[in-house]
């Protein structure tokens, strides 16, 4: 099956703003493919080129050199945008620069206005994406009178009414407080889970990386590492290395293995930690060892 997305060998440069006839290049040469239904991390610090990898798949930004396909539809052909932006939908940190209503199920309509739906369709579209998100029985509301996780909410519904094939998120927690961020991540989960949608979620944070199956690394414009996020995080040096922190849970149990204990270093879940340290223990008591 051909992937959904396909980057290939792309590169990207902004113009220095100081001397114009230089540039400075963020992205170089990556090639990446994200396949149907996937839940992929994006990893890396400020200025590893993660936010401008975002704005690629859907043509808010276009490649210096390289080819960025959606569905098969390169993002440089002007007449294909419309098409690109139904199937890929993009999410961004700041809800308030998003909302652009003052009822919260005109906002979520408003593209589908845009989009020349009819009235009854785009009625059952926003309820549908509404509730998708559980925030139905707040579409009466202001969105000023809604916290930041319930806005990041309202934003993501005003792309699902669009019924893209994928979600690119960047950095959509990064302006909430925990409850907000686990609101917003419980959502994304289940939208990938329950109604198939690709989700690509550029995150600095490690936990929330944790609990998607893939994981990305970038590192100076670069694809350091791409695999699952057991196999990503057990590389503890190396993320260090390129300037990562890894899970809490990670952290501990490379920790103790440095200590000498027999630890799986692919444990990234608490649950499974704690399983771990216990199976580790009761062994060392069943064989006499001092504990």
């Amino acid at each position: 099956m051909e992937p959904l997305i396909k980057i290939e060998n792309v590169r990207f440069a902004y113009p220095n703003e100081d001397e114009p006839e230089q540039v400075t290049e963020v992205l170089k040469g990556i090639s990446l493919e994200f396949r149907r239904g996937e839940l992929i991390a994006v990893l890396g610090h400020n200025g590893s080129g993660k936010s401008t990898l975002a704005k690629l798949l859907n043509a808010v930004l276009l490649p210096t050199e390289g080819s960025v396909l959606v569905d098969g539809m390169s993002t440089q052909k002007e007449e294909l945008l419309f098409d690109i932006r139904q199937r890929v939908g993009m999410v961004f940190q700041n809800p308030d620069n998003q909302i652009v209503a003052t009822i919260v199920e005109e906002d979520v309509a408003f593209a589908l206005e845009n989009m020349g739906v009819p009235q009854p369709e785009m009625r059952e579209r926003v309820d549908e994406a509404l509730k998708a998100v559980h925030m139905y029985e707040y579409r009466h509301h202001a969105p000023h009178q809604l916290s930041g996780g319930q806005k990041q909410r309202v934003a993501i519904a005003g792309i699902i009414a669009m019924r893209p094939d994928c979600i690119v998120l960047d950095e959509p927690t990064a302006m909430l407080d925990p409850h907000g961020r686990s609101e917003v991540l419980r959502t994304i989960k289940r939208l990938n889970r329950e109604y198939g949608i690709t989700v690509i979620l550029i995150t600095h944070e490690m936990d929330e990386a944790a609990q998607c199956r893939r994981v990305v690394v970038m590192d100076h414009g670069s694809v350091k590492m791409d695999d699952t996020p057991q196999n990503v995080f057990a590389q503890v040096a190396e993320m260090k290395q390129i300037g990562l922190d890894v899970p809490q849970v990670t952290e501990l149990v490379d920790l103790l293995r440095q200590k000498g204990y027999d630890l799986d270093p692919h444990i990234i879940s608490e649950e499974d930690c704690v399983a771990a340290i216990y199976d580790l223990f009761e062994k060392r008591r069943a064989n006499g060892a001092d504990s």
